[in-house]
Protein backbone atom coordinates (compact mmCIF):
# COMPACT_ATOMS: atom_id res chain seq x y z
CA UNK A 1 0.00 0.00 0.00
CA UNK A 2 2.47 2.53 0.98
CA UNK A 3 4.09 1.85 -3.06
CA UNK A 4 1.28 3.63 -4.69
CA UNK A 5 1.33 6.32 -2.12
CA UNK A 6 4.91 6.71 -3.14
CA UNK A 7 4.35 6.77 -6.62
CA UNK A 8 1.69 9.28 -6.32
CA UNK A 9 3.33 11.52 -4.13
CA UNK A 10 6.51 11.19 -6.84
CA UNK A 11 4.08 12.40 -9.26
CA UNK A 12 3.04 15.31 -7.60
CA UNK A 13 6.32 16.44 -7.02
CA UNK A 14 7.50 16.46 -11.05
CA UNK A 15 6.35 19.86 -11.80
CA UNK A 16 8.25 21.13 -8.86
CA UNK A 17 11.19 19.60 -9.65
CA UNK A 18 11.12 20.39 -13.46
CA UNK A 19 10.89 24.58 -12.35
CA UNK A 20 13.41 23.98 -10.28
CA UNK A 21 15.80 22.13 -12.68
CA UNK A 22 14.38 24.70 -14.83
CA UNK A 23 15.69 27.61 -12.35
CA UNK A 24 18.90 26.03 -11.88
CA UNK A 25 19.37 26.02 -15.31
CA UNK A 26 18.96 29.36 -15.98
CA UNK A 27 20.91 30.86 -12.67
CA UNK A 28 17.74 32.50 -11.79
CA UNK A 29 18.37 31.55 -7.95
CA UNK A 30 16.46 28.15 -6.76
CA UNK A 31 16.41 29.20 -3.24
CA UNK A 32 15.71 33.22 -3.74
CA UNK A 33 11.77 33.91 -2.70
CA UNK A 34 11.20 35.92 -5.86
CA UNK A 35 11.48 33.16 -7.89
CA UNK A 36 8.86 30.91 -6.95
CA UNK A 37 6.21 33.45 -6.24
CA UNK A 38 2.45 32.30 -5.61
CA UNK A 39 0.87 32.69 -8.37
CA UNK A 40 3.61 30.19 -10.18
CA UNK A 41 2.81 27.43 -7.19
CA UNK A 42 -0.75 27.82 -7.64
CA UNK A 43 0.03 26.98 -11.45
CA UNK A 44 2.18 23.80 -10.84
CA UNK A 45 0.23 22.60 -7.89
CA UNK A 46 -2.66 22.61 -10.58
CA UNK A 47 -0.21 20.76 -13.14
CA UNK A 48 0.23 18.69 -10.18
CA UNK A 49 -2.85 17.40 -9.78
CA UNK A 50 -4.04 17.25 -13.03
CA UNK A 51 -1.02 14.07 -12.90
CA UNK A 52 -2.09 12.85 -10.04
CA UNK A 53 -5.61 12.71 -11.50
CA UNK A 54 -4.54 11.20 -14.73
CA UNK A 55 -2.10 9.10 -13.47
CA UNK A 56 -4.91 7.30 -11.54
CA UNK A 57 -7.09 7.00 -14.09
CA UNK A 58 -4.17 4.94 -16.35
CA UNK A 59 -4.02 2.83 -13.11
CA UNK A 60 -7.27 1.78 -12.82
CA UNK A 61 -8.08 1.58 -16.35
CA UNK A 62 -4.98 -0.43 -17.40
CA UNK A 63 -4.24 -2.24 -14.40
CA UNK A 64 -6.35 -5.27 -12.73
CA UNK A 65 -8.02 -8.20 -14.01
CA UNK A 66 -10.73 -8.45 -17.03
CA UNK A 67 -14.42 -7.28 -16.43
CA UNK A 68 -15.60 -10.52 -16.28
CA UNK A 69 -13.26 -12.48 -15.12
CA UNK A 70 -13.75 -14.76 -11.77
CA UNK A 71 -11.54 -15.06 -8.89
CA UNK A 72 -10.60 -18.46 -7.41
CA UNK A 73 -9.75 -18.07 -3.46
CA UNK A 74 -6.42 -19.72 -2.15
CA UNK A 75 -6.90 -22.93 -1.19
CA UNK A 76 -5.18 -26.30 -0.13
CA UNK A 77 -4.59 -29.01 -2.88
CA UNK A 78 -2.53 -32.42 -1.29
CA UNK A 79 -1.45 -31.08 1.33
CA UNK A 80 0.05 -27.50 -0.81
CA UNK A 81 -1.21 -24.06 -0.46
CA UNK A 82 -2.29 -23.10 -3.94
CA UNK A 83 -2.66 -18.97 -4.44
CA UNK A 84 -5.45 -17.39 -5.86
CA UNK A 85 -5.93 -16.80 -9.26
CA UNK A 86 -8.43 -14.85 -11.64
CA UNK A 87 -9.84 -17.21 -14.41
Amino acid sequence: MIRPALTEIGIFLIPFAVYALFLVATRSGLFVQSSWPIYTIARLALVALVLVIASLIGLAHFTGAPPDSTYVPAHIENGRLVPGVEK
